[in-house]
């Protein structure tokens, strides 16, 4: 597939305009306001993995309406001083999987929580066990479909509220420095990054790459490749309900999350991504800090030649350089 989107040069400078609602900033205080009502740790168990390097407990915390979300707690075997944590977010139908899967940010040295996406877990991966007991909403059967037409109803109203009380969870954890954390994610789960980037004003760093939900309208437009094609294939059937498909989209709008940002950010874009093109990557970053009055440290990398897989283990490595020397983090 080549290049689709725009040339690299346009997308350097790349900002388009946002269609914010008036009330998106109240939508999403009262929302957390709501969900913060309730203890956020439910329970911490260990969780056996065969791994004798890593410690893993299943971990249980309260999310959107205080229902329970899982994840896994992972440590470096036998650390008991406070850790920076990396909070990750999983992929587009993926659940948390099992807990000896993804080991890169604790073999770094961070205590790491990897999120599971509720309702989600049965199209890629290993599996999820968080059910969504309000996903009963109209809408198609694939999460980003479901309770479209009401920004109170849809699916991720409920996931970005579970991703920032993800953090909550994590700081309320033993043995974590709480003044380090990141948020960390690739696609759906680097569109949740930049969220809660804009909606927990003490985040120590966010690093996203390819991520979902970024400049909605132009990626609605440009693929349809799944999610994105999802909406289009449902708004295909039920012809003249855009309108309120995208009042609903503008409050979860990645570009709208990254402008009330202010943590260091690292982004990374493929420029032949068919599944969240690079220009919604490129709007989010180069629109990131602009409403806190700051001007956060932030950086990109784009892959002119890979699609949705974009730097890969490249880019990780990458990652985990910028971050050590962001949070002083000694390797």
């Amino acid at each position: 597939m080549p290049a689709f989107d725009l040339p690299v040069a346009e997308l350097e400078h790349y900002r388009p305009d946002v269609q914010e609602p008036p009330d998106f900033d109240e939508f999403w205080r009262d929302t957390l306001k709501e969900a913060a009502q309730t203890d956020v740790l439910v329970s911490m168990r260990p969780a056996p993995s065969g791994l004798r390097l890593t410690e893993t407990w299943d971990v249980t915390f309260r999310g959107f309406a205080g229902d329970p979300v899982r994840a896994w707690y992972s440590r470096p075997a036998g650390v008991r001083e406070p850790l920076p944590a990396v909070v990750e977010y999983a992929g587009y139908g993926r659940g948390r999987g099992l807990p000896h899967e993804r080991l890169t940010w604790v073999n770094a040295g961070y205590a790491h929580l990897l999120m599971d996406n509720r309702g989600q877990g049965d199209q890629y991966g290993n599996g999820g066990a968080t059910p969504d007991p309000h996903a009963s909403a109209p809408g198609g059967p694939g999460p980003a479909v479901r309770g479209l037409l009401d920004p109170r109803a849809y699916h991720y109203r409920r996931l970005i509220t579970d991703a920032v009380r993800a953090v909550t969870a994590v700081r309320a954890l033993p043995e974590v420095d709480v003044r380090r954390v990141a948020a960390v994610g690739n696609s759906q789960g680097g569109g949740l990054a930049l969220a809660v980037a804009g909606l927990v004003p003490d985040l120590a760093a966010v690093l996203v790459t390819a991520p979902f939900l970024c400049g909605i309208r132009r990626a609605l437009d440009l693929t349809d490749a799944s999610p994105y094609g999802e909406i289009g294939a449902y708004l295909s059937v039920h012809r003249g309900v855009e309108e309120a498909a995208y009042r609903t989209l503008a409050y979860v709008e990645g570009v709208s999350f990254a402008r009330r940002a202010a943590a260091p950010a690292h982004f990374g874009t493929g420029l032949r991504d068919t599944v969240c093109p690079p220009s919604g990557a490129y709007a989010a970053f180069n629109r990131y800090g602009e409403l806190t009055g700051v001007d956060p440290r932030k950086e990109i990398h784009a892959y002119p030649y890979n699609g949705h897989e974009g730097g890969d283990a490249v880019q990780v490595r990458r990652q985990l350089d910028w971050l050590a020397d962001v949070l002083r983090v000694s390797r």
